[in-house]
């Protein structure tokens, strides 16, 4: 019986991470989901803790791990500390202590949660990181990432703007001590070269505000003439129409999708938006997991497993929107 279930979890990851998985749809924050519908594995209890906020993003992530759940059977819960290190901290010791027999972290502050993870670790607690960490995971006792890497993201980025001629990029950063963020931009200077960072001093917090910032920094430099920026909502509440306020022609990209970045991207607003394929990393980090118990799989072959970057332009953004009326883009 769970020999079949591999097969068929296997399976379905795969065809997952081809066909990429992110929306618009809402959840609450520190919320759980239970498995039901296959109750045979129910006394495997695997359990995450991200860095999420409860919004788009991080709903559609939340969802592939509770599908995943449900298709195997087990026990899962869901936290998030709405990016508070401190507190994702709390949470993941809180597992620890709480019966989790394996761990899902995301990383974008490895320094703040490293010791809950060490507990984990010393504990024999299974642990993958996902979403955020594919440069520190093995610091951090995981045995292997599930996301995207950042720096290949950014490099992405930045040779689409310069194919796109591109001259000057402006990589605005909407939150502090997020070493994923930072590495978007770093990527994008790699392969594009005129790169200038702008820390954001309110983020998504007061994106009129982040606004404000982003049109005052175009207004002082002329010569930028592209925008990489490293959220959706970033890019389509603060970053196009900062833009669209200078009066030039300012090339957006972005990091991650929604139903406004989408819609932008098929009405020719912004040219494309980086998709990380997030119900995928919810999904395979569950998944991962579960064969680690089952079996003691360590997949990966100590190396991330990679879920993006995928590519959402102008020519397949209809029918991303088509999938994200289910929930998994």
């Amino acid at each position: 019986m769970r020999v079949s279930k591999v097969a068929v979890v296997i399976a379905a990851a795969s065809a997952l991470v081809l066909a990429g998985c992110s929306s618009d749809s809402g959840d609450t924050a520190a919320d759980s989901g239970t498995a039901a519908a296959d109750t045979s594995n129910a006394d495997m209890k695997i359990c995450m803790v991200t860095h999420g906020d409860g919004g788009g993003f991080w709903s559609v992530a939340k969802a592939g791990a509770v599908k995943a759940g449900e298709d195997l059977g087990v026990t899962f819960d869901y936290q998030e500390s709405n990016n508070d290190a401190e507190a994702q901290a709390q949470l993941i010791e809180a597992d620890v202590s709480g019966g989790c027999d394996a761990i899902a972290v995301s990383a974008p502050n490895p320094d703040a949660i490293k010791d809950a993870m060490a507990k984990a670790e010393a504990a024999g607690i299974p642990l993958v990181t996902m979403n955020s960490g594919s440069q520190v995971f093995k610091e951090l006792g995981a045995f292997t990432h599930v996301g995207q890497d950042e720096i290949i993201a950014g490099r992405e980025a930045g040779t689409k703007f310069k194919e796109a001629g591109a001259t000057k990029v402006l990589c605005p950063i909407q939150e502090q001590n997020n070493i994923g963020l930072q590495e978007r931009c770093d990527g994008a200077k790699e392969t594009f070269g005129n790169v200038e960072n702008l820390q954001l001093s309110a983020g998504l917090a007061d994106l009129a505000k982040s606004q404000a910032e982003i049109q005052a920094k175009l207004e002082s430099d002329p010569s930028i003439d592209a925008v990489f920026a490293l959220n959706a909502d970033i890019a389509t509440a603060a970053a196009l129409p900062a833009a669209q306020a200078t009066g030039r022609d300012i090339m957006i990209g972005t990091v991650d999708l929604s139903g406004d970045a989408v819609q932008a991207i098929a009405d020719g607003d912004i040219m494309f938006a980086i998709d990380q394929q997030q119900y995928a990393q919810g999904y395979l980090s569950v998944a991962l997991l579960y064969l680690n118990l089952l079996n003691g799989h360590e997949l990966g072959g100590g190396l991330p497993m990679y879920t993006g970057p995928g590519f959402v332009v102008q020519d397949n953004a209809t029918l991303v929107q088509e999938l994200a009326t289910n929930g998994t883009r």
